[in-house]
């Protein structure tokens, strides 16, 4: 009896050990992320860190964009959906095509937002810098609603 028992326990600790081995390779703490400059179809003074998978390749992603005060993402959609999570700060964003600041919704850490894909919208940050959290599909890809407005083409 004591034999089945025993290989139950070695063999639920391998698998739990297994996870926990797995979910570390994964960890990472917030003062650990190498923070670098945002790709360059998003304005100058972005900076992202890429926490799960491979923007610019197949496949799901998550980063983190840090927004210095008065960072403005024009008009713009992705083709594929993109769920964002605030992590810090106060991040404004809105529908449209046009970047209207009176009309953006205003969403604090925690708050989260789930933008269609090909749905034109814009975002900014309030007052002081912010994080934001992004989970979606790539190859990552950005679309400006008026070409003059992207900074890969004017930096």
């Amino acid at each position: 009896m004591r034999v089945p028992i025993l290989a139950s326990i070695l063999l639920v600790t391998g698998i739990g050990t297994a996870i926990a081995e797995d979910h570390q390779d994964h960890a990472m703490a917030a003062d650990a992320l190498k923070w670098g400059p945002a790709p360059p179809v998003l304005p100058k003074g972005g900076q992202m860190a890429v926490l799960a998978g491979d923007p610019g390749k197949s496949g799901p992603f998550v980063v983190r964009l840090k927004m210095p005060s008065g960072y403005k993402i024009s008009p713009h959609q992705h083709p594929t959906d993109e769920a964002v999570t605030v992590i810090s700060g106060d991040f404004r964003f809105g529908m449209g095509d046009k970047l209207d600041e009176a009309k953006a919704e205003k969403l604090g850490a925690g708050g989260f937002v789930d933008m269609p894909k090909n749905m034109n919208h814009y975002a900014f940050s309030g007052s002081g810098e912010v994080v934001v959290q992004i989970n979606s599909e790539g190859p990552f890809a950005i679309k400006y609603v008026n070409p003059a407005d992207d900074p890969s083409k004017t930096q």
